[in-house]
């Protein structure tokens, strides 16, 4: 990627040109969104969407090339959204009989200018190729047969964007926020080998397989633990929603690490579970045991969750203002969430 391509999408990130960032991070419905090519795979996608709403990016040139299949996809319920030289937009919304709003992620600053001049606000560039609470999916049409009976098995409801809740454009805090997570969060996952259980639409887990047991636990230095680490954006989002979703979304993760304990081999070897935390009233509830922290340490802790509130924009106080470590050992763990 050259830098003038990176800066255009740090842009569009930041909701230039109004460009679609995504909804409420903490619903399950993701905008499902599929480039179309051709009048092929039109009616492919036609095909493999049978029940399902999308929106379906196509080129001006299908209004001439296959207007039936336009018209077939609004009574299917689709969006309709362009892609390509927005000359033809006129042709393209009186073939589709809809009003076209949206555009696909502009490649060069020329159609970013094009886009805004017609008062078209494109779509940012996707984050990630899975799906998201709230987020922006963009799917091959060869892929939609597979996703969708998959995505739906982890909770997610695939919509439109423009049935998206609480859909709204970019702004520069989103591109700090992207930034924070690649350059931190990733490199730190990475670091530490994380094991992501954060598949299912209130998936907020993640565990790292530790060759020891730090202090405070009462264990040897040199024993096999597992450090919980939350999903903090998805965490945020699901809070937003309520603290008696954020609740059980943690109760069903708590499960998904049951789970991985017992199937994952880097974990086999784990004779504890542990956290570090300022949320650790609800671990208390769930069976661990609170320890406090040597006061530097927790200091230290405390500074870095107050720079994870300051990443993801939550202006939610915590429940507690002094992290503390929570604890539970393995076959208790287990026995409570195998």
């Amino acid at each position: 990627m050259n830098a003038r391509t990176f800066m255009m999408r740090a842009a569009l990130r930041a909701g230039v040109g109004g460009a679609w960032h995504g909804g409420h991070p903490g619903t399950p419905q993701v905008a499902l969104l599929v480039p179309v090519a051709d009048a092929t795979q039109l009616r492919a996608a036609l095909s493999a969407l049978t029940g399902t709403p999308a929106t379906l990016l196509v080129p001006p040139a299908l209004a001439r090339l296959d207007p039936a299949g336009l018209r077939a996809a609004t009574q299917a319920g689709h969006e309709l959204a362009g892609q390509g030289d927005p000359a033809g937009l006129p042709l393209l919304e009186a073939a589709a009989g809809q009003a076209v709003t949206t555009w696909d992620t502009p490649r060069h600053w020329r159609q970013l200018r094009d886009l805004q001049a017609r008062g078209l606000p494109p779509v940012a560039p996707a984050q990630d190729p899975s799906p998201r609470p709230g987020g922006l999916l963009r799917v091959p049409v060869n892929e939609l047969a597979a996703g969708l009976p998959t995505w739906r098995a982890l909770g997610y409801r695939p919509v439109p964007l423009r049935d998206l809740p609480e859909r709204r454009p970019g702004r520069p805090r989103d591109l700090f926020t992207a930034l924070y997570v690649r350059v931190v969060e990733d490199r730190y996952a990475r670091s530490q080998g994380m094991i992501d259980l954060s598949q299912r639409a209130d998936g907020v887990m993640r565990v790292a397989p530790l060759n020891h047991a730090p202090p405070p636990l009462p264990l040897p230095p040199g024993t096999p633990t597992a450090e919980l680490h939350l999903h903090s954006q998805r965490v945020v989002g699901l809070a937003s929603r309520g603290a008696l979703s954020a609740y059980r979304a943690y109760q069903r993760s708590l499960r998904d690490v049951g789970r991985a304990l017992q199937e994952r081999p880097e974990l086999t070897g784990a004779q504890a579970v542990f956290a570090v935390t300022l949320f650790h009233a609800p671990l208390a509830q769930a069976g661990f045991t609170l320890l406090d922290l040597p006061p530097l340490r927790a200091r230290w802790y405390g500074l870095g969750f107050r720079l994870l509130r300051a990443a993801y924009g939550t202006t939610r106080s915590p429940s507690e203002g002094t992290p503390r470590m929570a604890w539970m050992p393995r076959e208790e763990f287990l026995r409570r969430y195998g």
